[in-house]
């Protein structure tokens, strides 16, 4: 088992999962942050820190896709450690369904 980030996380970004994680396993995104699952241990303390509820257990129906993306773009995208600024409209955006498709940037963020 492993945790991924879905697109709840899309232009939300709140971070505050980051700076929980034992072992610096997010990966960040221009508007979403994805979690690296070999480098996860599957310990659940980033979860319940997300203000969006965009991390799920890959164990939920439905998240293959997620699975993949994460995987893809942990590869791809800077590690990030330290907990940065939401996008102003990081509120607004909660919530609003479809996202991946809408919004999702396969650019890559900042890092640190």
């Amino acid at each position: 088992m492993t945790y991924v980030v879905t697109d709840n996380c899309i232009r939300c970004k709140y971070m505050d999962c980051v700076e929980v994680c034992p072992v610096d396993c997010f990966y960040e995104g221009e508007n979403m942050l994805v979690i690296n699952p070999n480098e996860c241990i599957d310990c659940g303390v980033c979860e319940p820190e997300c203000p969006a509820e965009a991390i799920l257990p890959d164990t939920e129906n439905g998240l293959e896709k997620w699975l993949e993306l994460n995987t893809k773009y942990s590869a791809e995208w800077p590690n990030i450690t330290v907990k940065g600024e939401a996008p102003a409209d990081a509120d607004a955006m909660k919530g609003v369904e479809n996202k991946l498709e809408q919004f999702f940037s396969p650019e890559p963020g900042a890092g640190n």
